[in-house]
Order: C-alpha cells, then structure tokens, then sequence
C-alpha cells in the first residue's frame, strides 16, 4: 500500500484542501481527509498531450523508431506530462505502415507506459491548408489506401486528422467504423461543409484556428463551425505564437467546457535549435519553430507552459485549466473511463506543481 498526501487537489474541475490518497497495485484505493505536512503542494491526474510530434532530440516522423517514442514519452514525463499520443504527420504510406507498428510494439513492450496510442496527422489533408506538411505527400483519400491503413492501424490509431471536405461520406464511416475519432484539421472546409461534417459524427477539430479556414463574417469557415457546435471538442495550442491569447479567451467563452490543452510540440526542452526531414526544415527562433517559408513549424511548449499560459494570459481558473490537459483530453477520445482524474479505481499517476506553475512532476506508482 502506497501513499500521498496534498494541500490541494484538483479533480472534476475543482479544488479540495487537504487530502491524502491510498494506493493499492497501482490503483487509486481511497480519497480521504489529512492533516500534517504534505508531500506536495498541488496534485491532479497525469496531463495527457494528444499532439506531440517529439521529444529532445527525436522527430517521430522523420526517426519512426522505438527511440524516438521512448524520447517523447521521456521528455513529456521531465515537464510532467505522463499520456501521450505521439503524432506522425503527412508522409508515405510506408512510413505511415512503419510509424503504427512502432507504436504497437512499444506498447506491447511497455504495458504501463503513457504512450497511449498514435495521432495520424494527414496525409489526407486540403493542400491549400497543409501549413508545414511537405505538399508531396499531401493526397486524396482512396478507398484501398483507408483500407490499408485502418487495417493497420486498428486500436493503434486514435485521433485521425483530416480534412473532411475531401473525403466522401462512405470514407469517413469507414474511419469511424474502426473505431478512430476523427480530427477535422488542415481544411479549407466552408461553413457547411464544416457543419455537414459534424452532423456526421464528427466532433473534434485540430489545433483550434491554426491550418484551418478562418472566421469571417461572411464566411465563418470551419473556425465558426468549431465554435458554434456545442459538441465539438476545441484543443488550442496556448504559446501566444500559434495563436493571439485574445483569440484563446474568444474560444473559450464559446465553448467554456470544449476547449482544451495540446502542445503540438516539434521538440521539448528547446534545445534542438534547428532540423530538417527531406523538404520539411525549422529553425527555433525566438521560442518557435519556424520553416524557411516562414510558417509556423510546430510549438515548443510545453503542457505545463501551457497550463501557466492558460492562467495568467487568459485569465481562466486553476482548476478549469488543469480539467484542460486532464479530463477533456481523455472525454474527447473517449478514454475517460481509465483516466483524467483523481478516483477511486482510477490509474495512481499524477502531475504534481506548486501554485507558481513553474515546475511540474510526475508521480507514478503503477509499478510501486
């Protein structure tokens, strides 16, 4: 039987003082009142980052090896975040073949752990919507590619990003039928097109606002769809760089319980300074990943910037932030049941932090 105690814990969106917890094998046995000294300050459930594309030093996409998912996982635990979904992006459909059986296999070899699946980024995007995806891979779904693929990647996949309006409506049953959420991402989706989608199931967008058609009055695009479907599920990458903190608080006074947290880190720890995969290339120039066409790259947050970003540039509450990176992830695809709070039952790993939000650290006793 193991053992923590918190001055604060944060769970369902609240905040409860004083509270110590029973471990049993791994499992959350009993919540109860403590006092006396406290091992931590703060204490919630593990975050989950459902889009990271690697860690310090690896590019999943580019490496598509076991050490580039042990790199993510690794560095993702340094900033205290335990579940991951690492992402391989737009490419060859081998290299998409090679990147689900590198995630199966680690799984199978690492029961325990956060790697909880893969993230498939494209290739089935809108080309005028790829942003740092190489246009050479950037192609239309056929049925025999889907099939490959979904075979493949069967409860390995959990988040397919696509752009819907190039799909036909049998295609995206056939996704959904697997048993993959779809991400409505990298579109140039109309309004309605973007709300056909949803009606059809779909209820997640990719990175809010960032390779997605813009709101405009005339034309709300899939921006103005994401916000006004109550169902849809929002994550935002909340660096002040992907998208203005203005726009963020926008976003969340739309959808205040659908709004949620990833990094869509390139790398972790900012200290990769500059990559290149074939025609894809970034550069870290003043905290951001940016390509010789001067796009964004992707992010070098990480959750636990994210969360303090979340507070003190937008303004939103501590324990509504921590449900951000915590429970909304795991409800948006569909992992609720197992994770992304503090229950009886539930798996006994958290991320622990002090009220500054300047350090973050995992505690795991899964194994304990």
């Amino acid at each position: 039987m193991q053992q923590i105690s918190t001055q604060y814990l944060y769970t369902e969106g609240q905040v409860y003082e004083d509270k110590f917890i029973r471990i049993n094998k791994g499992r959350i046995d009993s919540i109860e009142d403590f006092k006396g000294k406290h091992d931590v300050e703060c204490l919630s459930a593990a975050f989950f980052d459902m889009h990271i594309n690697g860690g310090e030093e690896y590019y999943l996409t580019q490496s598509n090896n076991w050490a580039a998912v042990e790199d993510i996982f690794v560095a993702s635990v340094k900033t205290g975040t335990y579940y991951v979904l690492p992402t391989v992006i737009t490419s060859s459909l081998e290299n998409i073949l090679k990147g689900i059986e590198n995630i199966r296999t680690y799984r199978q070899s690492n029961p325990d752990s956060g790697v909880l699946g893969l993230h498939l980024e494209g290739p089935f995007l809108n080309p005028e919507k790829r942003g740092a995806h190489l246009a050479k891979y950037v192609r239309k779904p056929t049925n025999e590619e889907l099939q490959t693929i979904i075979a493949a990647g069967k409860e390995i996949i959990k988040i397919w990003t696509i752009a819907p309006e190039q799909f036909e409506e049998k295609q995206i049953k056939m996704i959904q039928e697997a048993g993959i959420t779809i991400s409505a991402g990298h579109s140039n989706a109309t309004y309605e097109e973007a709300d056909n989608a949803f009606s059809k199931g779909i209820s997640l967008v990719t990175h809010l606002y960032n390779a997605m058609s813009g709101l405009h009055h005339r034309k709300p695009g899939l921006v103005g769809a994401s916000l006004s479907q109550p169902e849809v599920w929002a994550p935002i990458i909340p660096d002040g760089i992907h998208c203005h903190y203005g726009a963020i608080k926008t976003a969340y006074l739309a959808k205040p319980k659908k709004l949620f947290i990833i990094s869509d880190a390139l790398f972790l720890g900012k200290k990769k300074m500059d990559f290149r995969w074939e025609e894809f290339d970034a550069k870290l120039i003043n905290g951001e990943y940016v390509n010789s066409d001067g796009n964004l790259a992707g992010s070098a947050i990480s959750m636990g910037e994210a969360v303090k970003n979340m507070v003190t540039k937008v303004g939103i509450t501590l324990p509504e932030v921590i449900e951000m990176c915590t429970a909304r992830p795991a409800k948006a695809v569909g992992m609720y049941e197992s994770i992304g709070e503090i229950k009886v039952g539930y798996p006994a790993v958290f991320t622990a932090f002090d009220q500054s939000l300047e350090k973050f650290e995992v505690k795991n006793f899964l194994n304990l």
